[in-house]
Formats: structure tokens, C-alpha cells, sequence
């Protein structure tokens, strides 16, 4: 199974650790999608020449959270990742499009805005990063994961998302809860610190380019 990916990006971390969690190994393919020959080789997969794509027995994947589902769905060993519980499910798939449509996007607004773009981020961005974050505050603030009392692949789309904010030294300090649930989540994911010390070599490598 091919996958292409850039471990800078939160998408491609999503679904690095969730195949760590399934003992997975991925023929990777380490790429810089921003770079003209790249996007042609991606475009050859995927339309939208996007990371993470992903490949098995030529059947493509891309974006991260259609990935993880499969990853689970074909390879776990039980369906604690992504449980069938109606009801735990629709709780798990709500976090998921929370990520998508909010958390994530608040965060790489207000990143991209100080480490692309050279500039302050404006009040609006501001606010809709601490509107997100306090809605994950509630979100963990009574139960010890996003969407159930134990890990799913909402926690770790989400760890992505909020580690993003490390880049530019976001304080946390006002998000106790947050700060408690990705402690939680770091503790269960293996091998988290060795994956961690790579994110933030690679990140600083990449902040250089810019």
C-alpha cells in the first residue's frame, strides 16, 4: 500500500498514526506537493493532486479522513477506532466534519497567515481559532476523548489539527481540558515521541523554505 504524503501536513499525519495504531506499514512516498513536476505525478492518481493519496492494489484514496475510515474498516482488529454503534459513530463522524469544517481550517488560517504570508492574523481569524478551540474545550472537557471514553480516529484527526498550532507557539494555557485530552491521546498513541521529534525537525526544515 503506497501512500504520498509530506509529514508536515496534519491530513498526513492523521493517517501516519492511525496506521500506526494498526501495525501498518506504508510504502511511503515522501513529496513536496508544491512543486509543479509533484502535482503531475499526483494528478496521474488524483484529480485534485492533493496529500495524503493513497494507494492499494490500485484502488486511490485521498483525503485523510476517507483514508482512515478504510485503513479501520479493512485492517482493525476490532471497531474501537471507529466503533458501529450508531449512536457512538454519528458522535465520531461529528468530530470528524468539526475537524474538516472548522478546527482544522481555524488553525491553518491563523498558521499559514503568520508563516506564509509574513503577517499578524486578522481579528476574524483570531476569533474563529479561539471559537473552535472552546468548542473542543467543551468537547473534552467531561469525557476523557472527543467522542467516546477511549481513543477513535476523530482524537487523532483532531491531535493533528491542534499540534499544527505548536508551529507558531499558540498558547494553550486558557484550554486546560485540551491540554489534559492531548496528553491522553499522545499517551496512547505509540511510539508518539519518536513521530513527534521527526514532525518538528521536518517543520523546521519546511519553515525555513518559506
Amino acid at each position: 500500500m503506497e501512500l504520498y504524503f509530506n509529514i508536515v501536513s496534519p491530513p498526513c499525519q492523521s493517517v501516519l498514526l492511525v496506521g500506526k495504531m494498526l501495525g501498518l506499514t506504508f510504502d511511503l512516498k515522501e513529496v513536496n506537493p508544491h512543486l509543479p513536476e509533484v502535482r503531475e505525478q499526483l494528478r496521474k492518481y488524483n484529480p485534485q493532486h492533493t496529500i495524503p493519496t493513497f494507494i492499494e492494489d490500485g484502488h486511490v484514496i485521498w483525503e485523510s479522513y476517507a483514508i482512515a475510515i478504510y485503513l479501520v474498516e479493512k485492517y482493525g482488529k476490532d471497531d474501537s477506532l471507529y466503533p458501529k454503534d450508531p449512536k457512538v459513530r454519528s458522535t465520531v463522524n461529528q468530530r470528524l466534519f468539526f475537524d474538516n469544517g472548522v478546527m482544522f481550517r481555524g488553525a491553518i488560517e491563523y498558521v499559514e497567515c503568520i508563516l506564509k504570508k509574513k503577517l499578524e492574523p486578522t481579528a476574524e481569524m483570531v476569533q474563529k481559532l479561539k471559537k473552535a478551540l472552546g468548542l473542543l474545550e467543551s468537547f473534552v472537557k467531561d469525557r476523557s476523548f472527543v467522542a467516546a471514553e477511549h481513543l477513535t480516529i476523530s482524537d487523532i484527526c483532531l491531535l493533528s489539527s491542534v499540534t499544527l498550532l505548536t508551529g507558531v507557539k499558540y498558547d494553550l494555557e486558557p484550554y486546560p481540558a485540551i491540554q489534559a485530552w492531548v496528553a491522553r491521546v499522545t499517551d496512547v498513541l505509540p511510539n508518539y515521541g519518536e513521530f513527534h521529534k521527526e514532525l518538528l525537525e521536518k517543520s523546521l526544515e519546511y519553515i525555513k523554505t518559506l
